[in-house]
């Protein structure tokens, strides 16, 4: 059964990449990976995610490794490509943020000098 903020079986073996030596079970990468997607989905803290997704400091510091290495970025592209080719999502249009912010003049709310 497929998890809210989790790669399904598909999206998983599209973007596993060959484990560095770390002797890490490939199931707790797989399930640091989906702790990193809830936390930016959800805007949550990171010491928050759910106990399925193991110690929230795995899934930080994984977070962080794949950053680093532009890792995370490629992973991205690859789910991004995949969700296009299959006419899922339109390529022209991205939202990050449903979000309306009005925008406002920074100097609206200082004093006037110059006494005009």
């Amino acid at each position: 059964m497929a998890q809210l903020h989790c790669l399904g079986e598909d999206q998983w073996n599209l973007v596993e990449v060959e484990p560095k030596a770390t002797g890490r079970n490939p199931k707790i990468r797989r399930n640091s990976l989906n702790g990193c997607f809830w936390t930016l989905r959800t805007r949550a803290a990171w010491r928050d995610p759910p106990k399925r997704h193991g110690k929230w400091t795995t899934a930080y510091d994984h977070f962080n490794g794949l950053c680093n290495d532009g890792t995370f970025h490629a992973i991205m592209r690859q789910l991004q490509g995949a969700f296009v080719d299959a006419e899922a999502i339109d390529s022209d249009l991205w939202c990050v943020d449903g979000t309306a912010i009005r925008a406002v003049r920074r100097d609206a709310g200082a004093p006037k000098r110059g006494g005009r």
